[in-house]
């Protein structure tokens, strides 16, 4: 199980393709997930039900996802703010793609699906979530100016080269 977490625009849904692909593992985002079970675009569940009730549904599909089989799973930026998330992360490979503030604007900008957009404190929600990222990683790996296909081969080096953080085994891809 691989879980990317990061900013909106840090590439998590491209990036996940990419590294399920070459684990042969199938790949998910939460947010679709959500969607499909609620028959619903995220941006109507944060405008008719708000943000709060959103995230309590949020950790519910990210809970039964960890569940399951293995499995390469892109979050919702916000994801990791539910404290319930946090703790049931604690116990699988989690990858923080890392992107700076105006490049992450400059990948979603002007995008109708994503709410967070409107809000009017976009700037410190940003910053507030840098250290929830950063404290749920066992990996961490900068996306700012580079092609995904870069960011996944690193990634997949680096699972294989580091060794476990906070007794969290890493998923090694099998050699042929």
């Amino acid at each position: 199980m691989i879980v990317l977490v990061g900013f909106m625009g840090a590439g998590k849904t491209t990036v996940g393709h990419l590294l399920a692909e070459r684990l042969g593992l199938p790949f998910t985002d939460s947010d679709q997930v959500i969607e499909q079970r609620t028959g619903r675009p995220v941006r109507q569940i944060f405008a008719e039900d708000g943000e709060p009730a959103f995230r309590a549904l949020e950790h519910q599909v990210i809970a039964s996802l960890l569940d399951g089989p293995d499995l390469v799973l892109a979050l919702g930026g916000g994801a990791p703010e539910h404290p319930g998330t946090r703790d049931r992360l604690a116990t699988v490979q989690v990858v923080y793609l890392q992107v700076g503030y105006d490049q992450a604007l400059a990948r979603v900008g002007g995008d109708p699906d994503r709410p967070l957009l409107a809000r009017p404190d976009l700037a410190a929600t940003y910053q507030r979530r840098l250290s929830l990222y950063a404290g749920i990683a066992t990996l961490t790996v900068s996306t700012d100016g580079r092609h995904p296909e870069t960011v996944s081969q690193d990634i997949l080096a680096r699972l294989i080269t580091e060794p476990a953080v906070g007794g969290r085994a890493p998923h090694r891809p099998s050699r042929p």
